[in-house]
């Protein structure tokens, strides 16, 4: 009797597991197909927008370029120069202004042009763009189509400035839609020498680069987003750093 006991005893113990194991497979199985389920469905869902305004250059995978030089000896690189006086002609926020002044320089916190962005910018890193144009028209006249000579004024000229950076600067290629391509600091001419404006440090979620400009009397900020806007087509991108030929002018 003690045996028979025993016996359904523990075939109530083999019975109670195998329970335990079909309802941990049938457990398992539902997980499963609750899992592929979820997975299906949140392949239906649109991505989460982005809530950044603007990107940066690290942000798509590249290291922002920075020059090789200091020319004036700061401890900051040449296009760390540039860019720091680019923003900070964009926070002057001049008024889109032509004129002539005695000297060549307007007041530039106060008005201007879109070529009077360069000059500064360039004036930040150590770099006098006026005389660096006067001396290359000086020894490179036929280069520059230019009739009458007036340093007052050729500096600040787009397509004398245009044909200075073709010379000194580094061209680059003029798809804005290359990533990686267009990096803070950047020169870029439009429509042969109708405009000249620098490339900010903040892109488009597609990686194309604002712009500081001063391009027009509209205009309510200098730092925007509007390359994908302009009607204008880029027709030259250049990279400018110091070189031998540059050496050879500045010390001519």
């Amino acid at each position: 009797m003690a045996k028979k006991k025993k016996l359904k005893k523990k075939a109530k113990k083999v019975l109670q597991f195998l329970i335990l194991v079909i309802l941990l497979v049938v457990l398992v199985i539902i997980g499963k197909e609750a899992y592929q389920y979820r997975s299906i469905d949140n392949e239906k869902l649109e991505p989460i927008p982005s809530l950044k305004k603007y990107y940066n250059i690290s942000d798509f995978g590249f290291v922002r370029v920075k020059s090789k030089t200091d020319y004036n000896n700061n401890n900051k690189d040449d296009y760390t120069d540039i860019l720091e006086a680019s923003k900070q002609y964009a926070k002057y926020n001049p008024k889109y202004k032509s004129n002539y002044y005695a000297g060549g320089y307007p007041p530039v916190e106060k008005e201007g042009v879109c070529t009077d962005l360069i000059w500064y910018a360039l004036k930040n890193a150590g770099y006098t763009l006026k005389d660096m144009i006067d001396k290359d028209i000086r020894l490179n006249r036929k280069k520059y189509d230019i009739k009458v000579l007036d340093s007052n004024i050729d500096f600040r000229r787009t397509d004398n400035q245009e044909v200075f950076f073709s010379r000194y600067g580094k061209s680059l290629d003029n798809d804005m839609y290359k990533v990686g391509e267009f990096m803070p600091g950047d020169i870029l001419v439009f429509d042969g020498n109708a405009h000249i404006a620098l490339v900010s440090d903040k892109y488009t979620k597609d990686g194309v680069p604002y712009l500081i400009q001063n391009r027009d009397t509209t205009q309510k900020q200098k730092e925007e987003n509007r390359l994908e806007e302009t009607d204008m087509e880029i027709t030259g991108h250049y990279r400018f750093e110091y070189n031998k030929k540059l050496e050879q002018l500045i010390n001519s």
